[in-house]
Order: structure tokens, then C-alpha cells, then sequence
């Protein structure tokens, strides 16, 4: 099957009594510049092993295998995964390896001892922002992360700070990585079409954080409580926080208290976080 073909894809669909779940973010991509361009801009090279989440019918899962990449897809759906199996696992034992589970079940820790050099995936809207805060929590996280999502969800992603769109997952992912909008992706370009448009996120791994693994436990914790009453100045918030954060300093860290979460920048935030941690 030509995996990027709109008509054969929905004959498989059709011929197997298969319907798409919205629910799954079961929106197979059929384009084949799009596809070109997520390929390439996760820039794996042959040998090299690239984790995948979603694969639904594998079109990029193929793609990547053509070129030689080593590829494990994690795949919830039993259908979707028979059809795998079938396939790309038939023509490609060496390289493919498929792990029929639910990603958000995913025990990550033992999964990337693998040393994956990216994570690849056109990850569903309904659940794609928890796959990924719980794949970058991992200390042993890919160097490069590049998946298709939500524009929406996208724009969250590479916030600046003093933004609308600024919160916790920009926060928690530009700690450590540098966070490129590539392309935006229409509606017309996934079988079924989506309601919405969608984009090509690159997210590559930086060492400008000063934080150690536990400082950076500490940073997802405080964000998380100073972004529940976003728009509450930061010493409002943290004198009726729980205990530690109600001990975080601003003034201490050359912050204004009467600023407000969304407009700290990364070097800020670590500064906040210091001022948590012993000894100081």
C-alpha cells in the first residue's frame, strides 16, 4: 500500500471495517512533502535508532526504515498494530521493532537505556502533551524531539516569555531544549482531515541550563504551582504556597515579587529555583 496514496488509505481503512478514532488522533498523514520534511528534519542517519509514538498506518515509520534508521514504534491501537506487524515488521525484521502498549503507560526509564538519537511521532491532540512532558522528565531523553502537533499546542511549546501562550510546557521543555517551529501543516494533508491545523515541532537538546536533575524537579513542581493562578503576582502566590515553595525568595533571585509567572525567562526561573534548593 502506498501509505501517502488518500485513495488507498481509505480503502484499507474500508476494506478491514477500520474507522479512524478522533479520540486516538487517528489522522494519517497522505502527504508526501510533509513527510519528506519530518523525515528530514529529524535528521537521524542510517544506523542510527529513532523512537516513535503513534505509529498508525506507518507511513513515517517506513519512511525512516527506507533510510536505514533503526526505528521502535510504540502502537496502542490492536488493528493498527496486526497491520504493522503484517507489514514493515515482515519487510524489515532487522530494523523494526514495534512494542504494542499505550504510551502513557510506558515504563520510560527502562526504554531509553536503548540511547535513542530522536523521538519521531505524529502524536494524538488529546494525550500529546502529557506523552511528551513525561518523555523530557526522563534524564535519558533523546538529544532531538520533533513531532507533528496541534498549532495550537505548538505555539505553547516555543513561548517567549510575557506571552499568552507562555505556561508550564514551555517552561519544562525549553530547560533543555531549543524549540523551532518548522512548518505549519493544513487539515487537508491527514485522512481523516483534523478540524484544525497542525505543525512541525524541532526541539533539540541544549546544555545552557545550571540545573541538576533534582533542581530540575524542583523547576516543574514550582511552575506548576506559580502557573495555577497565572495572572496572581509571584509573592502573592508563593506566601499562600505549600511547603517549599512558600520558602522561594524572589526578591533574593533580583526578582520583582509583583511580577508574574509568565514573564520569569529560563535564567530567571533557575534563580527562583535556587533560592529553594539547601543552602541557600
Amino acid at each position: 500500500m502506498n501509505r501517502t496514496s488518500p485513495s488507498e488509505v481509505k480503502a484499507w481503512c474500508i476494506g478491514r471495517g477500520f474507522h479512524p478514532n478522533k479520540t486516538l488522533g487517528q489522522n494519517f498523514l497522505i502527504d508526501r512533502n510533509i513527510l519528506t520534511s519530518l523525515v528530514d528534519t529529524i535528521g537521524a542517519q542510517a544506523g542510527e535508532h529513532v523512537l516513535e509514538v503513534g505509529p498508525g498506518l506507518g507511513v513515517m515509520t517506513e519512511a525512516l526504515l527506507e533510510r536505514g534508521i533503526r526505528v521502535t514504534a510504540i502502537e496502542k491501537d490492536p488493528a493498527l498494530a496486526a497491520w504493522l506487524r503484517d507489514s514493515l515488521l515482515k519487510e524489515y525484521p532487522e530494523t523494526f521493532t514495534l512494542i504494542e502498549a499505550d504510551a502513557l503507560e510506558t515504563d520510560w526509564a527502562t526504554l531509553l537505556k536503548q540511547d535513542f538519537k530522536a523521538f519521531a511521532s505524529n502524536l494524538p491532540y488529546s494525550v500529546g502533551t502529557r506523552i511528551l512532558m513525561d518523555l523530557i522528565c526522563q534524564p535519558r531523553a533523546p538529544e532531538r524531539l520533533v513531532t507533528l502537533v496541534q498549532l495550537e499546542v505548538a505555539e505553547r511549546f516555543a513561548a517567549p516569555p510575557s506571552t499568552p501562550e507562555r505556561g508550564t510546557a514551555a517552561i519544562w521543555i525549553q530547560a533543555d531544549y531549543d524549540v523551532t517551529l518548522v512548518r505549519n501543516v493544513k487539515p487537508g494533508c491527514f485522512w481523516p482531515p483534523p478540524e484544525v491545523t497542525s505543525a512541525v515541532v524541532a526541539m533539540q537538546r541544549h546544555t545552557r541550563s545550571t540545573l541538576t536533575e533534582p533542581g530540575k524537579q524542583l523547576l516543574r513542581a514550582l511552575s506548576k504551582q506559580l502557573f495555577t493562578q497565572r495572572r496572581k503576582q509571584l509573592g502573592t502566590v508563593l506566601k499562600k504556597a505549600p511547603p517549599p515553595f512558600n520558602t522561594a525568595r524572589p526578591s533574593e533571585a533580583g526578582i520583582d515579587p509583583q511580577r508574574r509567572a509568565e514573564t520569569l525567562t529560563l535564567a530567571e526561573w533557575e534563580a527562583l529555583v535556587a533560592t529553594l534548593q539547601p543552602g541557600n
